[in-house]
């Protein structure tokens, strides 16, 4: 288990990190989340991510390497976070250290996530922390789970 988990600004050159990890195939599978090509993702991350001030971004750092990342977004008038661990960093509490850290920051409340149903460690981790299961909603085909830290 690593102990030493911080956070740190996101500089551009994380980026192709967060592709790797966005791409990797167990992650996508238990998340459903569709990864983006290289030049998409890039974009998304450059422009709606860190060049916009009302988006809240920080790197995990465990041990020294870059482990992934946790986002605080608007979508309309709610406040949501996400977050992504590359695969060889799961299991070791990182990603519970880490958020933590995060709400820690981020302070706006409600704060809202929306894994999907299946991805149980995420939604465990986040009712970890406090967060309490609103009810469900829908993306695409696939269901997931909205919590809701007060």
């Amino acid at each position: 288990m690593s102990n030493d988990v911080r956070l740190r600004d996101v500089v551009e050159a994380d980026l192709e990190v967060f592709l790797a990890q966005e791409h990797d195939p167990e992650a996508v599978r238990r998340s459903r989340f569709t990864p983006r090509p290289r030049e998409a993702f890039l974009r998304h991350w450059t422009t709606r991510i860190l060049a916009d001030p009302t988006v809240y971004v920080q790197a995990i750092i465990a041990d020294g390497e870059l482990a992934g990342n946790l986002v605080a977004w608007w979508e309309g008038d709610k406040r949501f976070i996400g977050y992504w661990l590359g695969r060889e960093f799961w299991g070791r509490g990182i990603g519970s250290r880490a958020l933590g850290l995060f709400l820690q920051q981020e302070k706006t409340r409600p704060l809202y996530a929306d894994p999907f149903h299946a991805n149980t460690a995420s939604v465990r981790l986040l009712e970890k922390h406090g967060f309490e299961r609103t009810g469900t909603i829908q993306h695409g085909e696939d269901e997931h789970i909205m919590l809701a830290l007060t």
